[in-house]
């Protein structure tokens, strides 16, 4: 331990949150969670590593009992809707934890929040995020504040909305606001940011703008994640910036709900640029990325083939988060999760997705992965005759009819990269997880779609999922009964 500092993040079941705590560990940190759902935690490799507080900063009752014995909180509150109740509920929250930390007596309080262009007219979303900010340093905790506009990592709202724009429309009409000047800043180095605020004493109390190193508009960035990508892009300029009818626009064709980028839009008319040199001054140790290394970084894990990382979260690790379907897109992946409850041990079912393909078969619908194999050869791909080289042992690296094995953990995990020709990169994933004394048994399908045909190829075969995936869960059940008599 290099630091024994107990240290209060709230959000920790946000975007920045959720990332800044294993940061905080690895620093050697003590860290307190505040959260008002703590089961939203479950599954955070991180979570038996740290001490979690059920608790509420909107109506204050116990926020002082929880700030007992912290030296700095990290303040990353904020309501993503807009609008005058929740910049209103915002801003309680603010007098309320302001008022909470002086009673504690923590040291100082960490805030992130937005840049803004003060000549510019604010929306609701970015007036309330710099109110908060300035309720916080108006109390008598020390306040360090940061500020940046769009961050660049998988997950990140703005950022997978050009993702999703981007893969899925060859032509984009772009509206005014994708054309104001802006400066990304790639989520690691608001990481790096905000843990060596830590140990630099002298940020106490200041105001800092934080941004990448490039300037540049959101159509740009739409043309440097399409290069990045290798995909072909055309861009429309307009001279209308309809933040609710982009909001509308981003809701149809991507996940992420209209509620949720309309604030956000609504901001991007301004020049959202850093406007003074006291990050680098304070900082000179960290270099932010550029844009174009920002993306790299975001998209490494599908580039390499990696996307365990990206999975972490989401691992279903208790028995309250039971669902026997889960359809989900993470981080650009179509996720379809299956789960059934079994009343035998994880070995047993581990033995029995071991066992699958090659001359044992798929077990449900043979015929139909035959055929999914026979269009693979048809197109130059390697089919499904290859087999796989023991009827029950497998190894890492081998092939395993149109499947490479990736991972496998023993009694818990094996993970099959597909090899047939496909518009993107697909996974096959068996999990065998102890449960008291059962086992949760989950078949996941994961998608990482390239460019429009990588999506309209996953919509194609979906529906055929339901009863191909069902059936197979159903079957590798069966099978691992009858191997735990």
């Amino acid at each position: 331990m290099t630091d024994s500092k107990l240290i209060l993040v709230t959000g920790a079941t946000g975007y920045v949150g959720g990332r800044l705590v294993p940061k905080l560990l690895e620093a050697g940190y003590l860290v307190r969670c505040l959260v008002r759902d703590p089961s939203r935690l479950q599954g955070r490799v991180w979570l038996n590593k740290v001490e979690v507080v059920k608790g509420d900063a909107v109506s204050s009752d116990g926020l002082t009992e929880v700030m007992r014995g912290v030296s700095v909180a990290y303040y990353l509150i904020h309501g993503m809707q807009g609008g005058k109740l929740n910049a209103e509920r915002d801003l309680q929250v603010a007098r309320n934890f302001s008022h909470a930390a002086e009673e504690a007596g923590i040291e100082n309080i960490i805030y992130f929040g937005e840049l803004v262009d003060p000549a510019g007219n604010l929306s609701p979303y970015l007036r309330a995020r710099h109110e908060t900010g300035y309720l916080l340093r108006y109390g008598k905790v020390p306040v360090t504040e940061f500020r940046a506009g769009m961050i660049v990592g998988s997950g990140s709202a703005l950022f997978e909305m050009i993702r999703y724009l981007v893969e899925r429309e060859p032509l984009l009409i772009c509206p005014a606001w994708f054309f104001s000047l802006a400066q990304p800043i790639a989520i690691r180095d608001v990481l790096s940011y905000l843990v060596d605020a830590l140990k630099t004493p002298d940020c106490t109390g200041r105001v800092i703008e934080i941004g990448g190193p490039t300037h540049l508009t959101y159509a740009d960035m739409l043309l440097s994640y399409a290069k990045e990508r290798s995909l072909k892009r055309w861009l429309i300029p307009t001279p209308f910036n309809a933040p609710r009818l982009s909001a509308y626009w981003v809701h149809m064709v991507t996940p992420i709900h209209w509620r949720i980028v309309a604030p956000l839009i609504e901001g991007l008319r301004a020049r959202l640029i850093v406007r003074d040199d006291t990050a680098r001054k304070l900082f000179p140790q960290i270099k932010p990325a550029d844009f174009q290394s920002a993306v790299h970084y975001a998209l490494g894990r599908i580039q390499r083939d990696n996307v365990e990382t990206s999975w972490s979260d989401a691992l279903v690790t208790t028995l309250g988060d039971f669902k026997p379907y889960q359809f989900t897109v993470e981080e650009g992946m179509f996720i379809e999760r299956r789960q059934v409850l079994l009343d035998i041990k994880a070995e047993s079912v581990f033995r029995a997705y071991m066992g699958i393909g090659g001359e044992r078969g798929w077990l449900y619908m043979n015929w139909s992965w035959a055929l999914r194999g026979w269009m693979d050869k048809v197109i130059g791909g390697v089919g499904l005759r290859r087999g796989r080289r023991h009827p029950d042992e497998l190894h890492v690296g081998e092939a395993l009819d149109f499947w490479r094995v990736e991972t496998i953990e023993k009694n818990t995990r094996l993970r099959l990269l597909a090899e047939m020709k496909v518009p993107g990169k697909a996974w096959l994933e068996f999990e065998s997880q102890p449960q008291d004394d059962k086992t949760l048994f989950t078949v996941s399908a994961y998608f990482a779609p390239h460019g429009l045909s990588g999506f309209l190829y996953w919509y194609a075969m979906w529906p055929f999922h339901k009863f191909i995936f069902d059936g197979l869960t159903r079957r590798l059940a069966s099978r691992a009964r009858i191997l735990g008599r």
